[in-house]
């Protein structure tokens, strides 16, 4: 994967429109703004002010900037609303810069693992283990046959074989019986091999190498961050079944014409209380095969295997242990969908730290680095909030972003804690913060733009500690700019502060970014923040709306 991107160093949608002419001043109920110095923010609840700021005049000799984010503070996952911001008397002859346009598809390479068709599935299995919601496998003869799970007490032996039921398409709507044989074993997880695998497939030393890289380090490192794991068929290990199954859940003129495949995946309801017996009642992760010559979809060779499984496994890993932390553990439901994902993008990027080397880091991190660049291309269309079943890489970027922005603020700490509780989504990062919410979300938003911007100083509260993402995608754009067509992809929109006219969509845990100047010795100015319909109806408090200002300078 990072051979399509570049490679990384181990390091610690809005509208314009002219608009009416005049809009009404603020009246008594307006926010007289007071950001004295650079690096002075303030987070204002429309509600409170009917939504209208009033900036001081700029007696200075020098031009005042004001970093203005129309912004979502929470609401529903997958919510929305209808925005307007404008200045109480707009100019329509100044222009908007917008980089909406500017969305880039991964190309260049083999398909990818972490493409739509990936993301959508994972999303899918997220949302059905949320709502409990699962097709039972139909018993065939072949799994009347299989060795009862009962029976599977301690770890399988090199050589044993076992019968699995797989999901055999991307809503899991059926099953395939699967027949395997245990190839590698180790402390804390044994690697099957699906019988029918192509042919030249794995060699023993490669599962070993597998296995040991599972054992010692991805176990490891998932465990210590977010929690422990089940053991319900008290075999002792996580199973890692490699079969054909999971290659042909996505067919090969899908998988070239989307450069998307699902390498592997965790099946939360072979752990489901009550029901995991009509399934494979223990802990497995699912995997495909080496398939060189692409006899069951696009092709897989074992040294790109070799690559792209640790990655998927310590992903999916994250997944399963959240999954054990709140269900089995706590008697709860799931962990939201928008928060398991980022922790799980999480685990992607420490394991590749853990390594100690910039190849490894790469080799784990680039994708969510990638995500990750394009939420920041335009915020404004992806929520943070993710719906269920969506394939959109850029909300999955805003995911990762905003859990290593939290893990930043709170220590490391606060991963395990958010996976070890019965809380989930905004309630459970605001008990695991001690912050509100709508106040977390909206200093992340913030750090997005003031973190390591030249020649500034973010409060410390405003800042990513782990990465410098000017420098990260800089280099990446200089690698690989037909993937990162942009230095820095987050390019706010910019007018003068009396010119502001924007309109589009908030989603729920996001907005839009707007520069406003305003030049020496200039009149105070007006924002209206409103509904559709400039300096009408309030913005939905569904999506509990915020203005946030930054003074930049």
């Amino acid at each position: 994967m990072s051979t399509i991107f570049g490679s990384l160093a181990l390091t610690g949608a809005c509208s314009n429109s002219a608009g009416p002419g005049g809009l009404p001043s603020c009246g008594a109920r307006g926010t007289q703004l007071s950001l004295a110095v650079a690096a002075a923010y303030t987070s204002i609840d429309p509600a409170t002010d009917s939504g209208c700021v009033t900036f001081p005049a700029n007696t200075a000799v020098d031009t005042a900037e004001y970093l203005v984010l129309p912004w979502s503070g929470g609401g529903t996952p997958g919510s929305s609303t209808q925005f307007t911001l404008q200045s109480a008397t707009p100019l329509p002859t100044i222009a908007m810069q917008s980089v909406s346009s500017l969305e880039p598809s991964l190309s260049g390479g083999a398909p990818s693992p972490h493409g739509p068709l990936a993301v959508a599935f994972d999303r899918f299995l997220r949302a059905s283990a949320r709502a409990h919601r699962y097709t039972i496998p139909v018993r065939s003869a072949a799994a009347a046959t299989a060795v009862p799970s009962a029976a599977l007490s301690g770890p399988p032996t090199v050589g044993s074989a076992r019968t699995f039921k797989v999901c055999a398409n991307l809503k899991c709507t059926s099953f395939d019986n699967v027949g395997a044989v245990a190839r590698s074993v180790g402390t804390h997880i044994a690697i099957y091999v699906d019988t029918l695998a192509p042919s030249p497939g794995l060699t023993t030393a490669n599962l070993d190498s597998l296995r040991n890289v599972f054992d010692t380090k991805l176990y490891t490192v998932d465990t210590v961050a977010f929690g422990h794991v089940s053991d319900i068929d008290t075999n002792t290990v996580v199973i890692v079944l490699m079969t054909n199954t999971v290659n042909k859940l996505v067919t090969k003129a899908d998988c070239n014409s989307t450069n998307s495949y699902v390498a592997g995946f965790f099946f939360p309801a072979d752990l489901a209380p009550g029901i995991s017996q009509n399934y494979n009642n223990g802990e497995i992760f699912y995997s495909v095969v080496a398939d060189s010559a692409g006899t069951l979809s696009c092709a897989h060779k074992p040294s790109e295997v070799n690559d792209v499984t640790p990655v998927t496994f310590t992903h999916e890993f994250q997944h399963m242990i959240n999954f054990v932390e709140h269900v089995l553990v706590k008697g709860g439901n799931t962990e939201e969908g928008w928060l398991d994902e980022g922790l799980s993008k999480y685990a992607e990027e420490i394991s590749g730290r853990s390594f100690g080397d910039n190849a490894h880091f790469s080799q784990f991190a680039i994708s969510a680095v990638y995500d990750g660049y394009q939420y920041l291309l335009n915020p404004g269309r992806s929520p943070l909030l993710i719906p269920e079943d969506t394939g959109s890489l850029a909300e999955v970027g805003a995911s990762w972003l905003f859990t290593r922005y939290i893990v930043d603020q709170f220590g490391d700490s606060l991963a395990g804690r958010l996976v070890r509780t019965a809380m989930t989504g905004a309630a459970n990062v605001a008990a695991q913060t001690g912050q509100p919410f709508p106040q977390t979300v909206s200093r992340w938003a913030l750090a997005n733009w003031v973190s390591d911007l030249p020649g500034f100083t973010a409060p410390s509260e405003l800042q990513y500690t782990s990465w410098h993402f000017r420098t990260t995608f800089g280099s990446l754009h200089n690698q690989n700019p037909t993937n990162f067509p942009l230095a820095y992809p987050l390019v706010p929109t910019f007018s003068a502060g009396s010119a502001v006219n924007l309109s589009g969509t908030l989603w729920s845990g996001s907005g839009a970014y707007v520069r406003a100047v305003q030049p020496p010795n200039s009149a105070a100015f007006t924002l209206h923040f409103s509904g559709p319909s400039p300096g009408g109806a309030p913005v939905s408090p569904a999506i509990v709306p915020r203005l946030i200002v930054l003074r930049i300078r």
